[in-house]
Order: C-alpha cells, then structure tokens, then sequence
C-alpha cells in the first residue's frame, strides 16, 4: 500500500471518528417554536387537532411513519416502516425526498442544523 492511500484512509477514519463522537446540537424549544411557523400553513400541533394539509404533528416523536389515523399519506410514507426519531426527523426536515422518495410533501427542506435542532426539541414536547 503506498503511503499516499495510507494517508487518505488514515484521513478518512478520523473524520468518521471525529463525526461519531461529536455531540448532537442541543435544540431550544422556544426558538424552535419559532422555526415551526415555517411549518404552520400545513401542520397543527393541537392535540387531539385536525389535520392540515399535513397530518397534525402532535406526538409526532415516537410515532411510526404514515400511521395518523384519517390522514392520506402517500403509499411511500404509509409503507416507509419506520418511528419519528429525533434522528429520522432531522434527515427528513432537511430532505424530505430523500429519506422517503415519492413523499406528497413539498418542502425543500431546511438546512440550517440548529433550526432543525431547535424544531425537533419543539416537537419533543408536544406529547
């Protein structure tokens, strides 16, 4: 092995390393209450609400994907397979036709971490 792919691999694991210890961005609740006005004109967050546009996001951590009662989810959502993880909705606020292709929902995303962080702690308290 030359000392050039030594390097680059060597490179290439302390980055992965650097990534997997660095700690998840702490979300504030009140700024993210903020951030979720970007999502108001389709999503409620009263409980027991109706449903918008989108389905009503109140429980929505913990939740399995496409599975609000009464709501029309697209087949992709309602067979993604998988619970709102803080994890799982952070890759979905940022790219929703990534992590479930074929997904209803048009929003491009939101890029900003911290938002999404801050958005993600708001919807962790509504349970």
């Amino acid at each position: 092995m030359t000392p050039m792919i030594q390097t680059g691999g060597f490179m290439v694991m302390m980055l992965v390393m650097a990534i997997a210890s660095s700690p998840a961005l702490a979300g504030d609740v009140n700024a993210g209450k903020g951030v979720f006005t970007r999502c108001a004109a389709c999503h409620r967050v009263d409980k027991g609400g109706a449903d918008g546009l989108g389905p009503n996001l109140f429980g929505v951590v913990g939740r399995k994907a496409g599975s609000r009662p009464n709501f029309s989810y697209s087949p992709a959502l309602k067979n993604a397979g998988f619970v709102w993880t803080p994890q799982k909705l952070d890759a979905w606020i940022a790219h929703p036709a990534q992590v479930v292709p074929g997904n209803r929902m048009a929003f491009a995303g939101i890029l900003n971490a911290q938002d999404r962080a801050d958005l993600i702690a708001y919807l962790a308290t509504l349970k």
